[in-house]
C-alpha cells in the first residue's frame, strides 16, 4: 500500500505527507493520504493545504485534483475571510478546471469567487474568458465583458487580447473586430489573433487588409505564417501565398510547411518537391505532407519511397501513408504499417488511425481482423461517441456481421445522426428494410434530426425490402416535414423502389418530372428494372439513351444485348456485341470473396488462378450432379 511504501517518516511530518501525495495516482492512494491527515490533525494546518493546493492543483491525475479542490473548498474557499483580498489560491483552483477537463467548473468557482467578495485580478478574468472559450459559452462571455468594463484593469492589452480569443473561438467575428477597434493599445499579439481569426473563417480578404494595415514592427513570423496558411487554402490563392512567402524576411519552418501544404492540397506536387529538396531544414510535417500529396494523386510507390526515406516518423506520417494506401486500394499494405507501428515504434495509434485501418478492414471485408481491433479500442478505452464509433459499425456491417454492428450501435450512450446512418445503411445492404425503416422512426420518436444520408439509407432500405408505400412516405417527409431538397441519389433510390416492385411505367414518369437532370445512374437503374420485368417497350429506348449519354460504360450495352437475349433477339445481341469489340469495351468480371479461417478468397467469373481451383470445381460438379438427381426424383 502507498501508505506503508515510506513507513520510516513520521506522520506529523508535512514533506512526508507532501512526497505521498506526489505518488499518489489513484482514488484509492489519495484517500490513504486524507485519511491520516485527519486522524494526525495535518487536515487544519493551513501552510501545508496552501501547499498541496499550489503543488497539485496542475495535476495530471484526476483523483488528485478533485483532491486539492475538495481542500480548498473545505479548508480556504469559506474559512479564511482574512485573504479575501488575495486571489492567488482562488485562481489556482479556476486553472485546473479552465485548463483541465471541467471548464464549466471554473465559471462557477469564478462567480462564487465574486460572491464572496474576493477580489478578481487580471488573471482571474483571463482564466474564466479561457473556459468560455472552450465551451463556447458567448453569453457568459458576454457578462465577463461587461464585468471587464466596471474594473479597474479591464483595459489591459492582455485581457483585451483574450477578450478577443473568446469571440473568435466562439465565432463572433464581428465581436472581436468591436473589441480590436476600441483598444487604446495593441500589440502583435492582438493584430495576429485578429488575423489568425479571420483566416480561419475564410475572411482571407479582411485578413490581408489587417495585415498590410499592421506596422511592420509588430509583424512577425506569426503575422506572415497566417497569411500564408489563408492564402494556401484555395487554389486561387496560392499565387498570392508565394507572393507573400518570397517578401518574407525571414522563414521558420511553419513558413515551408504552409506553402508546401498549399501545393499539396492544389494537386501541384512538383511545385511542393520543388520547395521540399530548398528547405533548409526539415521535420516530420514536410516529409507527411509529401508522402500526402503524392498518394492523393494516386502515386502511391513515390509516396511509400518518400515515407521510407524520412528520418524519422510520427502519428501523423504513418496515417498519411495509411490513407495513401487506402484511397488507392492497397489496403493489405495500409494494415502492415499499422502492425510495424505497433510493434516498432514507441507511439500509440490515435482516432485518426483506427479510422484508416477500419476503413481498410471494411473493404477487405477482414471481420477477424476487424474483432480485435474492436478489443484495442475497448481495452484502450476510446470513445465511441464520435466518428471511431460510425466507423466500427460500417465495418461489421461491410464485413457481413450486422448482428455486431446492432450491438455496438446499441452500447454507444451518445449517438449523433452519424451513428443512426451508419446502423440504416448497414441494415439496408443486409436486406433488413423493415428494422432499417422502424430505426428511422425511432429517429423521428427521439427527435433525431436526419440529414441527407439517412434518406438516402432508408430510403435504399425500403427499395431492398419491397416497401413502396414506406419508401414513398420518406421521400415527402424529407420534402413537406424537413424542407430538405432532395439531391439527383434520393431520386435514384425512388426509380429503384418503383423499378424493383415492377412499377416500370411510374418510375418512367417519376423520372421525367424530375426538377433535376437525371445522371445515367438513374437510367441504368431503370433499366436494369425494365429487363428484371421484361419491359422491352421501356428498356430499350432507355439502353439507347444511355448508350448515347455515356459511350464509354460497357454496363449499359450489356444490360441492352442481355434484354434482347432475353426476348430472344439474337441478331440484335450480336449487333451490340459487335459494337462493344469495335468500341474496345469489356465487361467488369464479377466478383465474391469467402473468408475462411481467417483468410479471404477472392474468385472472378472465369477465374482458374485460385490454387485449389481443382478442387473446387470437383466439389461444384458433384454438387451439380446431386442436385439435378434430386430434382429428378421429385418428379
Amino acid at each position: 500500500m502507498l501508505v506503508c511504501a515510506i513507513s520510516n517518516h513520521p506522520w506529523s511530518s508535512t514533506l512526508h505527507t507532501l512526497s505521498l501525495l506526489q505518488n499518489s495516482k489513484t482514488t484509492n492512494d489519495v484517500s490513504q493520504v486524507h485519511a491520516r491527515m485527519i486522524t494526525t490533525g495535518l487536515i487544519k494546518n493551513a501552510s501545508l493545504t496552501t501547499k498541496i493546493i499550489l503543488a497539485f492543483s496542475s495535476s495530471p491525475h484526476t483523483p488528485l485534483i478533485q483532491f486539492v479542490r475538495y481542500i480548498f473548498m473545505s479548508r480556504h474557499a469559506v474559512r479564511n475571510r482574512r485573504n479575501q483580498k488575495d486571489p492567488f489560491l482562488w485562481n489556482a483552483i479556476i486553472k485546473s478546471s479552465s485548463h483541465g477537463d471541467d471548464p464549466k467548473e471554473a465559471f462557477g468557482m469564478f462567480c462564487l469567487m465574486l460572491e464572496n467578495g474576493v477580489c478578481v485580478d487580471e488573471y482571474s478574468v483571463s482564466l474564466v474568458l479561457k473556459a468560455c472559450s472552450r465551451l463556447g459559452w458567448i453569453k457568459e462571455g458576454m457578462q465577463i465583458h461587461g464585468l471587464m468594463r466596471k474594473l479597474e484593469n479591464g483595459l489591459d492589452v492582455f485581457l483585451e487580447n483574450c477578450l478577443m480569443g473568446m469571440y473568435l473561438r466562439c465565432g463572433c467575428v464581428d465581436f472581436a473586430r468591436q473589441v480590436f477597434d476600441r483598444m487604446p493599445k495593441r500589440d502583435s499579439v492582438s493584430y495576429n489573433s485578429m488575423i489568425d481569426g479571420y483566416v480561419k473563417y475564410g475572411m482571407v480578404n479582411l485578413a490581408r487588409e489587417l495585415f498590410d494595415y499592421m506596422p511592420m514592427e509588430k509583424k512577425n513570423l506569426i503575422s506572415w505564417n497566417s497569411m500564408i496558411s489563408g492564402y494556401a487554402q484555395s487554389e486561387d490563392g496560392i499565387r498570392l501565398a508565394w507572393e507573400l512567402f518570397e517578401q518574407m524576411p525571414e522563414r521558420d519552418l511553419v513558413s515551408w510547411n504552409s506553402m508546401i501544404d498549399g501545393y499539396v492540397k492544389c494537386g501541384k506536387m512538383e511545385q511542393a518537391h520543388d520547395l521540399f529538396n530548398r528547405m533548409p531544414k526539415r521535420d516530420v510535417v514536410s516529409w507527411a505532407n509529401m508522402v500526402d500529396g503524392y498518394a492523393k494523386l494516386g502515386s502511391v510507390h513515390v509516396a511509400r519511397h518518400l515515407f521510407d526515406e524520412s528520418p524519422e516518423r510520427d502519428i501523423i506520417a504513418c496515417n498519411a501513408m495509411m490513407a495513401g494506401y487506402v484511397q488507392n486500394g492497397h489496403c493489405k499494405e495500409a494494415l502492415e504499417i499499422f502492425y510495424d507501428m505497433q510493434s516498432e515504434n514507441n507511439f500509440s495509434p490515435d482516432n485518426a488511425t483506427l479510422l484508416i485501418v477500419l476503413s481498410a478492414i471494411a473493404q477487405l471485408g477482414h471481420l477477424d481482423e476487424g474483432v480485435e481491433i474492436h478489443c484495442y479500442i475497448e481495452e484502450n478505452r476510446y470513445s465511441l461517441d464520435g466518428k471511431l464509433g460510425v466507423a466500427l459499425i460500417d465495418m461489421y456491417s461491410k464485413c457481413g456481421s450486422i448482428d455486431n454492428a446492432v450491438c455496438v450501435f446499441e452500447d454507444i450512450a451518445e449517438k449523433n445522426v452519424d451513428h443512426w446512418n451508419a446502423i440504416i445503411g448497414g441494415l439496408a445492404i443486409h436486406g433488413f428494410g423493415e428494422l432499417a425503416f422502424e430505426l428511422f422512426m425511432e429517429m423521428e420518436r427521439l427527435s433525431v434530426k436526419p440529414d441527407d444520408i439517412t434518406f438516402i439509407g432508408v430510403l435504399n432500405a425500403c427499395g431492398h425490402a419491397g416497401l413502396v408505400k414506406e419508401g414513398l412516405m420518406c421521400f415527402e417527409l424529407m420534402r413537406r416535414v424537413y424542407k430538405m431538397e432532395p439531391k439527383v441519389q434520393h431520386y435514384g433510390c425512388m426509380v429503384d423502389i418503383l423499378g424493383r416492385a415492377g412499377q416500370i411505367k411510374e418510375a418512367m414518369k417519376f423520372i421525367e418530372e424530375m426538377p433535376i437532370e437525371p445522371n445515367d445512374v438513374v437510367w441504368r437503374t431503370l433499366l436494369s428494372a425494365c429487363k428484371i420485368h421484361e419491359n422491352f417497350s421501356i428498356g430499350e429506348p432507355v439502353a439507347k439513351h444511355l448508350i448515347t449519354l455515356d459511350s464509354c460504360n460497357s454496363s449499359s450495352y450489356v444490360l441492352l444485348s442481355n434484354m434482347y437475349a432475353g426476348f430472344g433477339m439474337w441478331s440484335d445481341v450480336n449487333r451490340v456485341r459487335t459494337l462493344m469489340k469495335e468500341r474496345d469495351l469489356k465487361k467488369i468480371p464479377g466478383c465474391s470473396w469467402i473468408e475462411l479461417e481467417g483468410k479471404v478468397h477472392e474468385f472472378f467469373v472465369k477465374d482458374k488462378s485460385h490454387p485449389q481451383v481443382g478442387e473446387i470445381y470437383t466439389m461444384l460438379d458433384s454438387l451439380c450432379k446431386l442436385n439435378a438427381e434430386v430434382t429428378s426424383c421429385r418428379y
